[in-house]
Formats: C-alpha cells, sequence, structure tokens
C-alpha cells in the first residue's frame, strides 16, 4: 500500500497544478490493479494493515473515481480556491485507501469517521446554495450519532474476545443478540443508507459541488456495505425475527424512494433518491448472508458507484449550460449535442439494468437471494424494478427531447473533457459485465 500511499502523499508537498495532479492520480491504478492481480488474497501486510478482494475492489474504485472527480470539476480551477480543493481531494483519497486497507476495528473506525471532515468541507466550502450549511449539519448529525453506538460496540467485542482483528471470525453460533448486531451495524446503516435514515443524503448532494456528490456517491456510501460485509464475519448472524423487520423496512423503503424519484422536478434529487433505492438491495443481499447475495452486494456497489458518479458528472455539466438543475430547463439536448444525448442513453439505461450493464448482474443476484429468505419481497422488488424503469426514462426523455430552452448558453457543445470523464464511468460497468469474475466469485 505504501507504494500507492506514499506518491499520493507527496502531492500535498507541490504546488497543485489541475492536469498534472489529475493525470498522477490516475497513473496510480496500475499499482493497485497489479497489487491485486499479481497476488493471492489475502495479503497481510503489518499488524495494522491487511487487504483481501473485497477491500481491493474498493481501492481500485477510489483511486478509479479520483481523477475522474478532479476532471469533472473544473469550475473550481476557474473561478475559486483551488489549492485547498486539490488538498481536501488527497487528504480524502488517502483516508479512504487506509480505511478499505486496515486491518484493526479500532483504526477502521477512526477513519471511517475521518472521512467526514474532508466531505463536509468540500460540502461547505464549494457549495452552491446557503442551504450547504444545513447539509452539512445533517450529515454530521446522522453519521456521528450513529457512530457512537458502534464505538462502545468495538470496545465491548475487543474487551471480550481480545482482539480487534477484522479478518478473523470470531463469533459463536450459539448466541444471538439483536441489540449487539443493531449497535454494531447501525453506524453503517445510516452510511449506506437505509431507509429512515436516508434524509441526509439527498440534502448533501443537492448543495455539495460536483466532486461531492461524486464521492459521496461513488465511494463513501459504500463505507457503509463495507463495514456491514466485515462485520458478517466479526459478530454473531442476526436473529430471524429480526431480519425479516430489517429486510421488510429495506425492500419497502427502497420501493417508496423509488416512488418519491417518479415526482422529482431536480435532476440532483432524482439522483440521489435513486441511490438509496439501489443500496436498498445491497443491504437486503447482505441481509441474506448467503455467497450469492455477497457477491451481488459487491457488484451492486461497484456498478452503482460508477453510475451514479457518472449520473452527476453530467447533470454538473447540464447545469453548466442552463444554470438550473430543473428538468422542465433542460431540454431538447438531442437536437443540440447528438452525442451527449447519447451518453444520456447508455446511463439511464445502465440505472435501470438493462443489459449490458453490471447493474443487470446484481439486481438478478440480489433479487433471487432476496426472494430466497422470504416469498413476501416480491411486491416490493417487483414494483422497485418497474419504476426504476420508469424514472430512469422520464430522466431521459426530460433532458433529451422536447424544445430548447431559449434562455440556455447558445455555444452548447461537447468537450473532449466531459466525453472523458463520462467514458471512463462507463467503460468499467460493461467490461465487468463481460467479465464478472473481476468482482465476484472471490
Amino acid at each position: 500500500m505504501l507504494k500507492i500511499i506514499m506518491p499520493l502523499s507527496l502531492l500535498l508537498l507541490v504546488k497543485p497544478k489541475w492536469n498534472y495532479n489529475m493525470m498522477f492520480m490516475a497513473w496510480m491504478i496500475l499499482p493497485a490493479t497489479s497489487l491485486i492481480y499479481m497476488n493471492s488474497m489475502p495479503i497481510n501486510m503489518n499488524m495494522l494493515m491487511a487487504i483481501d478482494s473485497m477491500s481491493c475492489m474498493l481501492i481500485v474504485l477510489t483511486l478509479w473515481i479520483m481523477p475522474l472527480v478532479v476532471a469533472a470539476s473544473q469550475n473550481i480551477f476557474l473561478k475559486k480556491n483551488e489549492k485547498g480543493f486539490h488538498l481536501n481531494i488527497i487528504v480524502l483519497t488517502i483516508i479512504l485507501l487506509l480505511g478499505f486497507s486496515v486491518s484493526h476495528l479500532f483504526s477502521f473506525y477512526i477513519l471511517f469517521e475521518a472521512s467526514l471532515v474532508p466531505t463536509l468541507l468540500i460540502i461547505m466550502k464549494w457549495g452552491y446554495q446557503p442551504e450547504r450549511l444545513q447539509a452539512g449539519m445533517y450529515l454530521m448529525l446522522y453519521t456521528i450519532t450513529a457512530s457512537l453506538p458502534l464505538l462502545a460496540g468495538i470496545a465491548a467485542l475487543s474487551y471480550s474476545t481480545h482482539t480487534g482483528n477484522l479478518f478473523f471470525s470470531v463469533y459463536s453460533f450459539s448466541s444471538t443478540y439483536s441489540s449487539f448486531w443493531i449497535m454494531m451495524n447501525l453506524a453503517f446503516m445510516v452510511k449506506l443508507p437505509l431507509f429512515v435514515f436516508h434524509l441526509w443524503l439527498p440534502k448533501a448532494h443537492v448543495e455539495a459541488p460536483v466532486a461531492g456528490s461524486m464521492i459521496l456517491a461513488a465511494v463513501l456510501l459504500k463505507l457503509g456495505g463495507y463495514g456491514m460485509l466485515r462485520m458478517m464475519y466479526l459478530i454473531s448472524p442476526i436473529s430471524f425475527s429480526l431480519k425479516y423487520y430489517l429486510l421488510s423496512l429495506t425492500l419497502w423503503g427502497g420501493m417508496i424512494t423509488s416512488l418519491i424519484c417518479t415526482r422529482q422536478q431536480d435532476i440532483k434529487s432524482l439522483i440521489a433518491y435513486s441511490s438509496v433505492g439501489h443500496m436498498s438491495l445491497v443491504m437486503a443481499g447482505i441481509l441474506a448472508n448467503i455467497p450469492w447475495g455477497i457477491w451481488g452486494a459487491m457488484a451492486m456497489m461497484i456498478s452503482h458507484g460508477l453510475l451514479s458518479s457518472a449520473l452527476f458528472a453530467s447533470a454538473d455539466m447540464s447545469y453548466s449550460v442552463s444554470n438550473s438543475r430543473s428538468l422542465l430547463m433542460n431540454k431538447g439536448l438531442n437536437i443540440a449535442i447528438p452525442s451527449m444525448s447519447m451518453m444520456w442513453f447508455i446511463m439511464c439505461a445502465a440505472n435501470m439494468a438493462a443489459p449490458p450493464s453490471c447493474n443487470l448482474m446484481a439486481e438478478i443476484m440480489l433479487i433471487t437471494c432476496s426472494t430466497v429468505t422470504t416469498k413476501l419481497v416480491l411486491l416490493p422488488v417487483g414494483i422497485m424494478s418497474f419504476v426504476a424503469a420508469a424514472y430512469s426514462l422520464t430522466l431521459y426523455v426530460s433532458m433529451n427531447h422536447g424544445p430548447m430552452n431559449i434562455l440556455n448558453n447558445p455555444a452548447m457543445t461537447i468537450i473532449p473533457r466531459n466525453v472523458m470523464v463520462i467514458t471512463g464511468h462507463l467503460v468499467p460497468v460493461v467490461v465487468i459485465m463481460i467479465m464478472p469474475s473481476l468482482i465476484s466469485l472471490y
């Protein structure tokens, strides 16, 4: 890991140059992928750090997204304090890389909480409206309050088992404590986010700059899923009664948020609510507690991270043309920029799990493992899948068809940087579907 983290740390010392930093961060993907596919997993690096296939996938996702975040944030380079922005992005990248590679539970907790600080600074300093103060307060209150039971649970676990290693199974099947399971997983359920605890997410996405939205959707939400997957091996399994309650809350909540998406006029708010629906399927796969569900959860986390980040980047590109996030103000893209319209079509098709996107494989795996748990989930899951297609098509049709807004910038052209950002997100989604062993069957 030092061969990845040390060069990134050196970026903090040099004068920030936008293109150089972006290219340097992109080159860091090469040692990361070689680390994964040239070694047998897991790798125990020292007393506090180890990686396995699960953490490696998320490390590569982090390194893949960050250069695209820098590329999509050219408005900050042109207008605002770019030095502070670079500092926050690089610090957040290092925190996330360390968070996915530590093997000690308490170290993971510290890094899990530390990732909030650069995210909050990005939202507060480079956000758009004054409401970003309220969004930042929601983000901190929800996540920190839910993290306190996790801290108490870590202390209790360390006291009883005398180990804090994330990679060793230490529970016994004889005892099942529902309260302890909730205490250890509540912070991750808020981060995921689970329906009921999701109110901070749309606010944070809408008020954040494009970099904040991309990082939040692509990587920070995955910390919640990663933490829950790690807890499966550390604490005793969830009781059947609590599993059914949580599964019903998760999937019915995902269905409700999908229905909310059909009535959204704000593009960023629509994409944020669709994230809650997709991550509810991840929660269902984790609760199923079978290998099929775990692989499906990982596939959905990776594909959702890439797709939602691409959608937020595209929404910001539309905002730069029309100065509005409303679906009513952004119309006629098919007339003005046909190539960008094609990009929107591919993203909306992948968002509703159309082939050949990785979302299709993930949804098939997650829906089947949910129905294995109980057949009662067929109704909310069926409605969720149908409504996902409905709001994805509504988003595409609203953006691309109809008369152009006369207030839009008349010089509407697609620039190579925008093509690179969107293509960089979409290519892995298709490649993973062609070769799914990259992220499953570990």
